[in-house]
């Protein structure tokens, strides 16, 4: 009997699987590759579960941000979501146009134009959440209820550390004590 050990005994057992899934394409060893399809899948997850509704996931961020801060400007929608301000200022139209989003010029800066969810966007809103949340659920299912919560904790830490690296970065609310960075228990 040998005393020697195949080479992937020899790592620790994620290493052996990411080797392992790795040696099947070279496509699988970039991160951004990854992103990109991964990506596109959930996309497609969403419009299966959401194809009733005819609203994109940037539509749905959009509607989804207006719910939560109320009336804002386009502007400041653009940094809240991180999409460009041209984006924002073609989609606002239509959703305007279904009725979803109500619009007017602010009284202190005509420059700006304030957006507010409308009583229609609102119940659309409600109503497409759980059609939403199983595109989410359906996106990480294959992962076991711990790796979802590791995989989307990598996720935020990538989203954080990169975030200024980008032509619009998302607003972050500033890191507290309780988010874990110092060292209390």
């Amino acid at each position: 009997m040998s005393t020697l050990t195949p080479p992937e005994t020899d790592l620790h057992p994620t290493r052996a699987e990411l080797e392992r899934l790795q040696a099947r394409s070279p496509l699988f060893e970039r991160p951004g590759f990854l992103i990109r399809r991964l990506h596109q899948i959930h996309g497609s997850l969403f419009a299966e579960e959401t194809s009733e509704f005819n609203i994109t996931p940037v539509q749905y961020s959009l509607l989804t941000t207006l719910e939560t801060l109320g009336e804002i400007d386009q502007n400041t929608l653009a940094v809240e979501i991180g999409l460009e301000r041209s984006s924002v200022a073609e989609v606002i139209p239509r959703l305007h146009a279904r009725g979803l989003v109500n619009r007017k010029q602010a009284a202190h800066d005509k420059r700006l134009r304030l957006v507010r969810l409308s009583a229609q966007g609102r119940r659309l809103v409600a109503k497409m959440a759980p059609a939403v949340q199983r595109a989410h659920d359906r996106t990480i299912e294959h992962l076991s209820p711990a790796e979802r919560d590791v995989f989307m904790l990598q996720m935020i830490r990538l989203v954080e550390a990169n975030n200024e690296r980008t032509v619009v970065p998302l607003r972050l609310p500033e890191a507290t004590a309780s988010d874990g960075d110092d060292d209390t228990p």
